[in-house]
């Protein structure tokens, strides 16, 4: 056997060191990447299309910006579609609106620290011809009723969005099956395009109060139902569970979390209007 010199050997045990640091290296760059991306003061939020299409997001953002340091990335989409990408850990943050779905989320360990932020209601809008005369009436479900018998056009979100969970509850309890009927017009569109469908059709549809505030201008479209107790609209804040995505950028959520039920926050909420028109309304003003 052909013996192995002491500078062979040193050199050989020197590479292999080297080897070992340079992997050790790459992992600990790969780490704090990862760590960099979810702590560098980007923060995801997934939320419903109400609160953008209301205006509502560009002028309470700002201001937790200002406070915080934190640079919020909006994603609007329907509840449903929030709360999925919740689920995936795509998003550090929700402010959705579709309770049933939302205790779902908390129950299957997907988000922490939900807390109420605000409300306002639904309502049902259409044409001011009104032809099948639901003006005056606070019953959602009599008022559906009525839409149905007289086959009037009906635009339904159908984008799985809290507002479009809660017309197919209506649908429901009213003991109706809308689906594939001539006057069912199921859109798969947010709230905006739909109210400017319904002016363009026209129709009838089910609507935040909020969007359409800031929409009535442009539709024409006037408030034909409103007022039933079953119609109320909360809205909720969750953080992602780091537990389940420990990438999340849960520390900045948690900043959200904070100062959107802090008075500083219920206070801004307050201030919104539209055409002077309060449009949400906080759920409690924190302290």
């Amino acid at each position: 056997m052909q013996a192995v010199s002491k500078q062979g050997l040193l050199r050989h045990i020197s590479n292999r060191a080297m080897c070992v640091i340079g992997l050790v290296c790459l992992v600990g760059v790969a780490g704090a990447t990862i760590a960099t991306s979810a702590l560098a003061g980007e923060l995801k939020l997934a939320t419903t299309t109400s609160t953008e299409n209301s205006g509502l997001l560009k002028f309470l953002l700002p201001r937790f910006e200002q406070k915080s340091g934190v640079t919020v990335k909006v994603i609007a989409v329907g509840s449903g579609k929030a709360m999925k990408m919740g689920e995936m850990g795509d998003v550090d943050v929700l402010l959705v609106h579709a309770r049933k779905m939302e205790d779902e989320f908390m129950a299957a360990g997907y988000g922490v620290n939900r807390r109420d932020v605000m409300y306002n209601d639904f309502i049902v809008v259409g044409p001011a011809s009104d032809p099948a005369r639901l003006k005056g009436g606070k019953d959602v479900l009599a008022g559906f009723r009525k839409i149905a018998a007289g086959g009037t056009r009906f635009i339904s979100r159908g984008d799985n969005s809290g507002t479009d969970v809660m017309e197919k509850d209506y649908w429901k309890q009213a003991g109706i099956e809308p689906k594939g009927q001539p006057w069912y017009v199921n859109a798969g569109l947010g709230m905006g395009e739909v109210l400017t469908m319904a002016a363009q059709m026209p129709g009838y549809t089910l609507s935040d109060r909020a969007t359409y505030g800031a929409y009535r201008a442009k539709t024409g479209l006037a408030i034909l139902l409103e007022g039933d107790p079953r119609m109320f609209n909360p809205y909720g804040v969750i953080a992602v569970n780091p537990a389940k995505h420990p990438g999340t950028n849960y520390v900045d959520a948690m900043k959200l979390v904070e100062w959107i039920t802090s008075k500083d926050g219920q206070d801004t909420i307050a201030a919104y209007r539209v055409e002077g028109e309060q449009l949400f309304f906080p759920s409690y003003r924190g302290k």
